[in-house]
């Protein structure tokens, strides 16, 4: 076979051709160099690893929609197409987005899950669940060793040694860590036993890297908290440690020490808080028993309270009055009558037929009958003769005259 001659351009359209063709969507990994932006606004970079290197071009457009900050140095996937530029007769990948690679790829995941959920209301504090004043039982969800579970024990036995500690061990990273996590929230909200079902759970590991944490900037277990029925406290890593775990929680805690003093109150402040209440509720009992007193007093002094009594009291005299006045008109009448009575009984007296037989006056007597003339006396007859002081039978002989008596009257006194 003869040999093709090609011009350079011919060849380059062949490359061109061959490459693009081949390479129409690629992912490249590498550290930036030869960072440039200049006035026209795209970026200018070269991509490098120890063996080899590659221009890159990123476009205005593109640059404008990236979410990191790009210099030398920092490692990058960038995503694009290759491209053959003929006039330089070189080869360039133009990208059309970027990611920073390792650390960088896990901050650039954690910025957009937080764009995403903060988007959703997910961080609202309307969505916050206050923590009970005073839990009964705590659901702790940390590892099963490390000094996590000592340094809370010893908070809870020194400000609330009431509260009882529930654990659930979990992985706090890893592969399963987030599983577990989730798990772990799961069976607090539905235990098999009603008594495991804790008043706020408290999930907690110590501090680490960004690799360490990443299960708690999972959303899955961003959405599991969120979703729990009982209060959450985030305690992941330290004070300067932020994972999605904790905003999404219903109260973050920078350590997991702060998290058991956030969780259970101080005994100490619980009964002097107990002391000041009743003291306050003495001082307003006294207050109203003194104020009703007040008014007991103001009302028995008025005049509408006192009107019955008085009015009793001028009753009382007058019925004191009445029974005096009717005690004097009773013993006058009582005198009046025993005069007009002991009166009655001399007149009577007077009249007593003894009394005249005691100034020598008789009764005469027959058959039972009292003689008031001598013409009811005849001769032979039998009678008594009663005087003051006995009864004398007699008997009628004969009959004399009455001195004085008219004559032609005849029917003289009988004589016995």
């Amino acid at each position: 076979m003869s040999e093709q001659t090609l011009t350079v351009s011919e060849l380059t359209r062949e490359i061109k051709s061959v490459l693009e063709g081949n390479f129409p969507t690629i992912s490249v990994r590498g550290e930036i160099s030869n960072f440039k932006l200049p006035s026209s606004g795209h970026i200018y970079m070269t991509l490098k690893d120890e063996g080899a290197q590659i221009p890159a071009v990123i476009w205005k457009n593109t640059r404008m929609r990236l979410s990191v900050d790009l210099k030398d140095g920092l490692e990058i996937i960038a995503r694009g197409r290759l491209e053959v530029y003929p006039p330089s007769g070189r080869y360039q990948l133009i990208c059309t987005s970027v990611a920073l690679a390792g650390a960088g790829a896990l901050q650039q995941a954690f910025a957009m899950l937080l764009e995403k959920l903060a988007s959703q209301g997910y961080f609202n504090r309307e969505h916050k669940k206050p923590l009970p004043a005073i839990p009964e039982r705590i659901g702790l969800v940390t590892s099963a060793t490390g000094a996590v579970i000592e340094d809370m024990g010893n908070v809870l036995k020194r400000r609330f040694p009431a509260a009882k500690l529930i654990l659930y061990p979990v992985k706090v990273q890893g592969e399963e860590a987030a599983e577990n996590v989730i798990r772990a929230l799961t069976y607090f909200n539905n235990p098999a036993n009603p008594i495991h079902r804790p008043d706020v759970i408290i999930v907690a590991r110590g501090g680490g890297s960004l690799e360490d944490l990443q299960a708690f900037n999972e959303e899955n277990v961003a959405l599991a908290i969120f979703g729990s029925s009982i209060p959450v406290i985030s305690a992941i890593g330290h004070e300067t440690d932020v994972t999605i775990a904790d905003m999404v929680a219903d109260m973050r805690a920078g350590t997991p020490s702060i998290a058991a003093e956030i969780a259970v109150p101080d005994t100490q402040e619980l009964l002097r808080h107990s002391n000041t209440l009743l003291n306050r509720q003495c001082s307003a009992l006294y207050a109203k028993v003194e104020g009703t007193e007040r008014q007991v007093d103001s009302l028995l002094e008025s005049y509408a309270f006192n009107l019955p009594q008085v009015k009793l009291d001028r009753l009382n005299e007058q019925l004191d009055h009445l029974v005096k006045y009717m005690s004097h008109t009773a013993r006058s009448t009582l005198r009046h009558t025993v005069n007009l009575f002991s009166s009655l009984m001399e007149r009577l007296a007077l009249l007593d037929y003894r009394k005249t037989l005691e100034r020598g006056f008789t009764l005469i007597r027959k058959d039972g009958t009292y003689a008031t003339s001598s013409t009811t006396l005849r001769k032979m007859d039998r009678a008594s003769v009663i005087f003051h002081d006995g009864e004398v039978a007699v008997e009628v002989t004969r009959k004399q005259p009455v001195p004085g008596k008219p004559s032609g009257q005849d029917q003289d006194p009988p004589e016995c």
